[in-house]
């Protein structure tokens, strides 16, 4: 009980640290895209923008490098950021550390221990930072497309290489807490570093240097792109057909390249870009999504059942695989209760929530969770003749 409060507790606090990062993120993208030039605009100033909101007017102004001198009091947007991936942290810690043998591990991927599991995830999340920052830092810096694709090819490889030692679950939501610590080491590593810098030279009568300007666009641009991939990250492991899926590495790359293109668009439009240019987002958005829905119900490798499959078998199946947790009673240490209220140790229930069995055990590998009672693919494929037949009794 105690557990559940703390994952409760934890997951709000970082959904509503997230929704003051990411929406001062989204502002500052929409209001670089929109500032305007004017004439009378004091030296150095890059652009302005004029908004309305809650009854009151609004006059801002950017500086194409920094103001002559500083104003007495300087606002940062950064908090917004340590605390979103704080939060995102405990949680990872209180769900899948904690309970790292259910969440974390699955036998028929890797025997792995709880104290491997754990390390495994701490090396990897600080190692995906250094691979990424290196990369930013290398000669290929001024060709900012090259840098993005091999980001794409790098979190796709990542995504793959977690799927050989972790459950399908953990190994997905990986992919979202190392995009997640990129993003932020970008903010705390090098953004706001890079500004201290700036205000520094100005304190001291220095004319700054743009370069730490242009470092801090590259970063900051780079986590406008993956926000919408990290928000499908952190909603998708309640959606087995995403992270359960035997291939779902396919998916982490549909689901980047989805999240781009909708972001490009919205940079574009921010802009005031019209015409062919904001034309072709939205169909290959359509085109995406629609092959991440068929290639999430695709199952390579699928058993054939030619025999049909009756309730005695179907009950037999569910109650050595699923009710272990999905019971009145959970004989689950893990659980003092069936998980969602989920219960499957009898006929009856099995075929009430026939739908989720379908979902979590058939079409994919969600459960069991981590598979620690080994459950089959024949046994997957004959439970699913069986829902699909009309749950025939004989």
């Amino acid at each position: 009980m105690i557990e559940d409060w703390v994952s409760l507790l934890l997951r709000w606090a970082h959904i509503v640290a997230g929704i003051g990062w990411i929406g001062s993120s989204f502002y500052f993208m929409w209001l670089d895209s929109s500032l305007k030039r004017a004439e009378g605009m004091p030296a150095g100033v890059k652009g302005e923008n004029w908004s309305v909101h809650g009854g009151g007017f609004y006059h801002i102004q950017k500086y194409a490098v920094a103001p002559e001198r500083m104003p007495a009091d300087l606002h940062w947007f950064k908090w917004e950021s340590y605390s979103t991936w704080l939060t995102g942290f405990a949680l990872l810690a209180v769900v899948y550390y904690w309970g790292a043998e259910s969440y974390m591990i699955d036998r028929s991927v890797a025997d792995i221990t709880q104290a491997q599991a754990i390390l495994i995830s701490l090396v990897s999340l600080a190692a995906g930072w250094l691979v990424y920052d290196r990369l930013c830092k290398s000669a290929l810096a001024d060709r900012p497309v090259l840098v993005f694709a091999l980001l794409f090819a790098f979190i796709c490889f990542a995504a793959w290489a977690w799927g050989q030692v972790f459950s399908a679950r953990a190994a997905f939501l990986h992919v979202g807490a190392m995009t997640g610590t990129i993003m932020t080491g970008n903010v705390f590593l090098v953004i706001i570093p890079n500004q201290r810098i700036v205000v520094a030279d100005l304190k001291a009568g220095r004319t700054p240097d743009a370069k730490y300007g242009r470092i801090a666009k590259l970063r900051s641009t780079h986590n406008n792109y993956l926000t919408l991939p990290v928000l499908f990250m952190m909603i998708s492991n309640h959606y087995p057909m995403t992270f359960g899926h035997e291939w779902n590495v396919v998916i982490v790359a549909v689901v980047l390249l989805l999240g781009v293109v909708i972001r490009h668009w919205f940079n574009l439009h921010e802009a005031g870009a019209h015409g062919p240019k904001i034309w072709w987002q939205w169909p290959v958005a359509g085109a995406l999504t629609a092959f991440m829905m068929a290639f999430s119900a695709w199952k390579p490798n699928a058993v054939e059942v030619a025999d049909p499959v009756f309730t005695p078998e179907a009950l037999a199946i569910a109650t050595v695989h699923c009710a272990s947790c999905h019971a009145d009673v959970p004989s689950d240490d893990s659980f003092d209760d069936a998980p969602a209220g989920v219960m499957l140790h009898t006929a009856s229930l099995l075929k009430s929530h026939a739908s989720r069995v379908l979902a979590q055990a058939v079409l994919t590998n969600a459960m069991p969770m981590g598979n620690d009672t080994g459950m089959t693919e024949e046994e997957r494929a004959r439970l699913g003749a069986w829902i699909r037949a009309g749950m025939p009794d004989e």
